[in-house]
């Protein structure tokens, strides 16, 4: 607060003590008061008038100085209200006391959608736990009696158990953090599992992987192994019609190791390359897609960004694409 604010603010008080005065110095005039003395009286006036706004300007930046520092600091900024200093006057303690009022109202909403997100949060949680029972009944169905209807239930059965995935995931975003743990990963095993559970998909749409990862890695299995799923389910959807391929390599660059995963597909168009990883958003190729929702890359460059790892795109309209995850290796790793 500088001190020409603080006087415009005062503005009208001014005006009224320069009213005063002269009314003051037109009266001692005309009663034969001697000029010199009243010069001294508004002189001593004026000084008077400085020392007392010169004190409650000083007062009142130190106050609302250290209301910023408090403001600064505190972690949740919404708390102003209860870690305000005690006010300098009464306006102050009003506008306090309304803070005080307004922050725990604002408290209590939040609270309340925490709440309604933390239920919210355990019913997916539940419905997950329960419908992995029958879809896991019906892929032992699907093991046991094969053939090409089988086949074709199987196919769907795993799409259905990848979007229940999706949805749990999606749940548990927010909160990666309690369900991961980082250890040495095998990223060519970790590979081969994930296409092996969608075996019956990519033969269902002609689709022929081929993998080489010679590296190792340390991150999430689990996590990594969903983002993997919805990278390689992203290359089917959006296929080729003949000849459809999905290659999943690895290789080092300059700060760890670099995954590929690359199709040779329909391909992504330049202008939409910067939005794939909104959350919602299909494209022009979603939008042909029926059941294109636009949560599936979202959720993986949320992870991506928990676990430390950067997700990127590399893709042209009709020459396929190119999703890379890279892993940062530290240098105490190296040193190990």
């Amino acid at each position: 607060m500088t001190i020409r604010g603080y006087l415009k603010d005062r503005c009208l008080l001014l005006l009224l003590h320069a009213c005063c005065m002269l009314a003051l110095a037109g009266f001692l005039n005309m009663t034969g008061y001697q000029r010199d003395y009243l010069f001294l009286v508004l002189v001593c006036w004026m000084l008077v008038l400085a020392a007392v706004l010169g004190v409650s300007w000083y007062r009142r930046k130190q106050y609302f100085c250290r209301m910023g520092s408090i403001l600064e600091r505190a972690d949740q900024r919404y708390l102003l209200g209860e870690l305000m200093p005690e006010a300098v006057s009464l306006e102050d303690s009003i506008y306090r006391e309304m803070i005080r009022v307004s922050n725990k109202s604002a408290i209590e909403k939040i609270r309340e959608i925490e709440k309604e997100r933390k239920e919210y949060r355990e019913f997916v949680e539940s419905w997950v736990h329960e419908i992995k029972a029958p879809i896991t009944g019906i892929s032992l169905i699907c093991e046991n009696h094969k053939g090409e209807y089988t086949g074709r239930i199987g196919g769907l059965n795993r799409k259905v158990e990848s979007l229940v995935e999706t949805a749990l995931y999606y749940a548990r975003s927010d909160e990666v953090y309690k369900d991961y743990m980082i250890r040495e990963t095998d990223l060519q095993e970790l590979v081969s599992e994930v296409l092996a559970r969608n075996k019956y998909y990519l033969i269902q749409n002609g689709i022929t992987a081929e993998v080489a990862c010679t590296e190792t890695v340390y991150t999430d299995e689990k996590w990594i192994s969903f983002i993997l799923n919805q990278l390689i389910l992203n290359s089917v959807k959006y296929k080729r019609d003949t000849d459809a391929q999905i290659r999943i390599y690895t290789g080092r660059y300059e700060r760890g190791v670099r995954l590929t995963v690359e199709d040779n597909g329909i391909g992504i168009k330049e202008e939409e390359l910067s939005r794939i990883f909104e959350k919602g958003f299909t494209g022009s190729n979603g939008r042909r897609k029926e059941h294109a929702t636009g949560m599936g890359l979202y959720l993986c460059q949320v992870l991506c960004g928990k676990l430390g790892i950067r997700l990127h795109v590399v893709s042209a309209k009709g020459e396929g694409t190119k999703m890379m995850l890279e892993f940062p290796v530290g240098n105490y790793l190296t040193v190990l």
